[in-house]
């Protein structure tokens, strides 16, 4: 799918800000601090593949198999886009982090 230039720099910001906010609120909720970053993967995993969950353990051959294809055949805009969105997540861990650091207790 082809993307305009505005919209991949709005898609861009929008995942950033999207997975910050996200990993910020599970972090502070769950006193973990790289939650979301170690949770990035299985939602890359459920936004690009059209399996469902369970095809993966009843099917694992063809659902994984499946899933090397849909990840090997991203176009490189998405790419972008999704690790904009890791980024988000990583930023929140730091913000977490640092909030720590400078003694705020209920995070």
């Amino acid at each position: 799918m082809d993307l305009l230039l505005p919209q991949f720099f709005i898609s861009m910001l929008l995942f950033m800000v999207l997975f910050f906010g996200i990993g910020f609120l599970f972090n502070m909720l769950l006193r973990a601090t790289w939650f979301m970053v170690i949770l990035y993967p299985l939602v890359v995993v459920m936004i690009v593949d059209d399996i469902r969950f369970f095809e993966y353990f009843t099917k694992p051959g063809s659902s994984f198999q499946k899933l090397g294809n849909d990840l090997v055949n991203l176009s490189p805009s998405d790419i972008t886009i999704l690790t904009f969105g890791l980024i988000g997540a990583i930023l929140a861990g730091i913000a977490i982090k640092m909030l720590r650091v400078r003694g705020y207790q209920m995070f």
